[in-house]
């Protein structure tokens, strides 16, 4: 069954905060992965592949420079699970 848009926000949250140490409430849909939360490209390749096992989705690395916001991450697996 696909998940919605908030349980997956929710899991990327999850994910960002094992990598970051972030609170997952600061993980938000209009925040940019480098502008707002000060992930470096290390860390977010990290987190891609958490939620790649996570979601059960494959990203592609020329998709991932497209995945700026969380928005953007959210969106890309909404489309592309199951």
């Amino acid at each position: 069954m696909a998940l919605s848009e908030q349980e997956i926000l929710s899991g990327l949250a999850e994910i960002v905060n094992e990598e970051t140490g972030l609170e997952p409430e600061e993980v938000q849909m209009e925040k940019s992965f480098t502008e707002d939360l000060d992930i470096d490209s290390l860390s977010m390749m990290t987190i891609v592949v958490n939620a790649e096992d996570k979601f059960g989705v494959r990203i592609p690395d020329d998709e991932v420079k497209n995945l700026t916001h969380v928005k953007d991450a959210v969106t890309y697996i909404a489309n592309n699970q199951g």
